[in-house]
């Protein structure tokens, strides 16, 4: 069986937008989503977690949020990996990160030179890179998470990600998708989906994997 890894933050984990709500129900997170639209082919291993950035530190977390740093430890432990499908930088637009579009597509080209270096030894194989660029930032009336992600200047950069991402993935050769085509963030918080929105990256990935995979 074909293995994938879904590398990503909140949004892969299937955080909720309501302050108060429940982790989205395993069936309507995105990597399961893309795993039953693969028909049962291929395994989709969700490593998501709420803060990751890309390749940037965060003093305020209790776990190690640096993208870069921990996912060699991720290849190592699922490998052998046919893809990487990597969808980061939404929590690079935090002010207190960098708050920066293309800064956060530096981080998405030392995540792709983390996967094209990892796999050198006699026997590795290479998986293949997917970079998916994130849904936009939106406007909420949720005061603290409006300050936090940096308001109408990182919405602003947010809709700038994708054609950064894309010139990135051209770079290394990685295929690209952008989210922001099939889902949209609830104005809740302005960054989290709602359950049929987070299904929809899932379903909206199941044609190019597909296609990468050769199935």
């Amino acid at each position: 069986m074909k293995t994938i890894l879904a590398y990503g933050d909140s949004l892969t984990y299937g955080a909720n937008p309501r302050p108060d709500g429940l982790r989205h129900a395993y069936e309507n997170r995105w990597p399961t989503v893309l795993e039953q639209g693969l028909g049962g082919n291929v395994r989709v291993i969700a490593e998501g977690l709420g803060g990751r950035t890309t390749s940037f530190d965060d003093g305020s977390a209790s776990s190690d949020r640096n993208g870069a740093r921990i996912l060699p430890v991720l290849l190592d432990t699922h490998k052998p990996l046919d893809i990487v499908i990597i969808m980061l930088g939404s929590n690079d637009l935090k002010p207190a990160i960098h708050g920066r579009a293309i800064t956060a597509s530096y981080g998405i080209r030392k995540l792709m030179q983390v996967v094209r270096g990892h796999f050198v030894q006699p026997g590795d194989i290479m998986p293949k890179l997917l970079i998916v660029s994130p849904p936009h930032l939106v406007p909420t009336k949720h005061a603290e998470m409006g300050v936090h992600f940096g308001g109408d200047a990182a919405i602003a950069e947010s809709k700038l990600m994708a054609g950064y991402y894309r010139t990135r993935a051209a770079e290394y050769g990685a295929e690209f998708f952008d989210a922001a085509e099939v889902a949209h963030a609830d104005p809740l918080d302005g960054v989290h989906l709602d359950p049929a929105n987070t299904r929809a990256i899932g379903t909206g990935l199941v044609p190019v994997v597909k296609s990468m995979l050769g199935l």
